[in-house]
């Protein structure tokens, strides 16, 4: 007797054999973030043994247009401690296209062959934004912050003594959690490229969105004063509307395999 299978049999043998089953996709999970967790360790290498100074100055220039004095240290281990963090978030943002490469490859066995080849436009879009989100943290929204924070505190003639550990963990929660924001736009575009979402859909609910970066730039910003929180807030919505006009220029419907 014949061993040959119909066709139809084959290809649902092959589909099945395709699939991944629940345990796969936590393995496959932990094997992306391992490489990610080796690149970001290989760049904190580099930054912790070359460039450690250098970074703590960088990010001290904030504090020191508003405060010449300096920051003050509690405990001998502190500068230490600083400066591992300082070196850890500087080895993210420079393995960030290695890492966004990671999540593509996570997610793309779920997606249609076509719908693949978006690849490379994710991850060179979400590398830059979260590059210019973190610039953005920089240069406007914490110095915003700190000056504005500070000059309360100075108005009511009280001389600030503020604490590193504490500057530099608001510092850093800045610059990812704007990083992370910036991600908005190349989320859209894959979205709408593969057709899960449209630009009429997303501006129908723009008032969510809205809601939600409210919240959002609640979190982030250091007070819930308003000034502090225009600051996230009015960028979030920015990009969320860069993220619309994709989805109207990109958008289309999504289309199965032949």
């Amino acid at each position: 007797m014949s061993t040959v299978e119909p066709k139809e049999e084959q290809e649902e043998h092959q589909e099945l054999r395709g699939q991944m089953s629940f345990l796969d996709h936590l393995e496959e999970l932990r094997q992306r973030i391992l490489r990610s967790l080796i690149a970001v360790a290989v760049a904190f290498g580099v930054c912790f043994g070359f460039y450690g100074n250098q970074l703590f100055e960088i990010v001290s220039r904030p504090i020191s247009k508003v405060l010449p004095q300096g920051l003050n240290f509690m405990t001998p281990t502190e500068p230490f401690n600083l400066q591992l963090k300082i070196c850890f978030i500087a080895a993210l943002f420079i393995s960030a296209p290695f890492i966004m490469a990671q999540i593509w490859l996570f997610i793309s066995p779920g997606l249609y062959k076509h719908e693949r080849r978006y690849a490379a436009p994710f991850i060179i879009s979400s590398s830059l934004l979260f590059l210019i989100g973190g610039l953005f943290g920089y240069f406007v929204a914490f110095p915003f912050a700190v000056q504005f924070l500070i000059g309360i505190g100075t108005a009511m003639k009280m001389t600030p003594v503020i604490n590193a550990a504490e500057y530099f963990d608001l510092f850093l929660t800045v610059m990812v959690c704007l990083g992370i924001v910036f991600q908005i736009p190349a989320i859209i575009f894959i979205l709408a490229r593969i057709g899960l979402v449209s630009g009429s859909f997303l501006l129908r609910n723009t008032r969510y969105a809205l809601l939600l970066s409210a919240i959002v730039a609640a979190v982030i910003t250091p007070t819930s004063d308003i000034p502090n929180m225009m600051v996230i807030m009015i960028p979030m919505m920015m990009l969320y509307m860069l993220g619309v006009g994709v989805a109207f220029l990109f958008g289309k419907k999504r289309q199965k395999e032949d």
